[in-house]
């Protein structure tokens, strides 16, 4: 009986200590400042652009699916935003998005099961980085404040914001 105690107290403190951990990483994250909740979903399927000026009388589009999304949290850090899982150990940043790559093509509400994937109130922006499908999920603030960022790139960056 007395092993069982043990066991579960040694189980409750480990995993204690794993939330703790979590709690830290974000703290230290976002110690530096220029931090913001966002989603993200690499190679994102292609929206079909036939349904966005279609008579809406027509048939629906398809729906959109909640797949391949993970919670993250993005930091500025002078040309690039490094974007870190939350649900993660790892000091260093899982993707870096570069200013002068990222073309924005698009930008739209959650559908379907997106908004049970999705943070509250998200908005989201497809983008093309290095050819790559990206879609990033942010509040109506943080998008205001990654397309002022995307727009005050140095003279003679390319920049393309829709």
């Amino acid at each position: 009986m007395v092993l069982v105690l043990c066991l579960v107290g040694v189980a409750v403190l480990l995993a204690l200590a794993g939330l703790f951990a979590f709690g830290l990483r974000r703290r230290l994250l976002q110690r530096s400042g220029g931090t913001f909740d966002c989603n993200l979903r690499w190679n994102a399927p292609a929206r079909p652009s036939a349904y966005a000026d279609d008579d809406p009388a027509e048939e629906e589009p398809p729906a959109v699916d909640g797949k391949g999304w993970a919670y993250g949290v993005a930091r500025y850090n002078g040309d690039q935003i490094e974007w870190f899982r939350v649900f993660s150990y790892a000091p260093r940043p899982r993707r870096f998005l570069e200013r002068n790559r990222i073309e924005v093509l698009q930008r739209r509400d959650p559908e379907g099961e997106e908004e049970l994937a999705l943070l509250s109130n998200s908005v989201i922006l497809a983008c093309s980085l290095h050819g790559t499908r990206v879609e990033l999920a942010m509040s109506e603030d943080a998008l205001t404040g990654f397309l002022a960022w995307l727009e005050a790139a140095p003279p003679g960056q390319r920049v393309n914001v829709a």
